[in-house]
């Protein structure tokens, strides 16, 4: 897909997002907004991963560690006809598929794994990346977490593990919007300088402007052809990308917009693609 339609594809999964939360009245905005271009570039460029058949053995696998930030995932697997559009309102419903994180046991297409205690995605996916090159395959394994994830002490555990066990095959995304739900993530416990880290334990590291699609596009080209390492991509984010009224603001993590907001935060997206 080209840029000009990655943008507009980020646009709708945004829009969806706004949607959906406005419906639900509750869910988490800021870290949503900001993946978006992540997972888009993702799942449209460069994951295998084919919609009419979720459990394909040759697919790739995608865990995402900050299961929170669902909606997002959800939007995108709509986007892709992976599941029903119309689904999108039922989210944190009762009954629903589409929980407030990602339920496996809930048979949603595309959920490869429960998610939602941070710290544990990277464990799971550098597993799943072991065993996919014990077994001789080509899967690729992605992971996206937070920048305050990466206070937890399980990610350097796994870190070292997939360094030791060179999982070249295992792409990590880091959405680095430096904030949590308790403010500034420097402040709360500083995981700078955050790429050293990564470089000390090993590891292939890529930084970017993680709203730049030329920028994605080229860290997931990067991270396939790097071999005998992992690589960790170090996304610069935006909490709340694209509403104005949310951006950089620790509030909206886990804070739903009301009626009018929906409909002020909607107008702003559609206007972005006009300029």
């Amino acid at each position: 897909m080209e840029t000009a339609d990655l943008k507009k594809t980020a646009a709708e999964v945004r829009k969806d997002i706004i949607k959906m939360l406005g419906l639900s009245g509750s869910g988490h905005p800021g870290g949503s907004l900001s993946s978006v271009e992540l997972l888009v570039s993702l799942y449209f460029n460069h994951i295998n991963y084919n919609p009419k058949d979720a459990n394909d053995p040759k697919r790739d696998y995608f865990i995402l560690s900050k299961g929170h930030v669902c909606p997002v995932l959800y939007a995108v697997l709509a986007q892709l006809e992976c599941i029903p559009k119309n689904e999108l309102c039922t989210l944190r419903k009762a009954g629903s598929r589409l929980q407030g994180h990602p339920a496996k046991d809930k048979e949603l297409p595309g959920i490869e794994i429960s998610t939602g205690s941070l710290g544990y995605g990277l464990s799971i996916a550098a597993g799943a990346a072991v065993g996919i090159k014990r077994a001789g395959k080509s899967n690729r394994v992605y992971v996206l977490m937070g920048d305050g994830e990466q206070q937890e002490g399980s990610v350097w555990e796994a870190a070292m593990s997939a360094a030791h066990f060179k999982l070249d095959n295992l792409c990590a995304v880091v959405d680095d919007n430096g904030l949590q739900i308790d403010g500034p993530t420097k402040e709360i416990m500083n995981v700078v300088p955050l790429a050293d880290k990564y470089k000390s334990f090993g590891w292939n590291v890529i930084e970017i402007n993680g709203h730049n699609f030329d920028e994605i596009d080229a860290a997931y080209v990067a991270a396939k052809k790097t071999s005998g390492k992992p690589t960790v991509i170090i996304a610069k984010t935006v909490k709340g990308k694209g509403v104005s009224f949310m951006e950089n603001l620790a509030e909206w993590h886990g804070k739903v917009p009301s009626k009018e907001q929906v409909e002020k935060a909607l107008a702003e997206i559609d206007n972005s693609l006009k300029n």
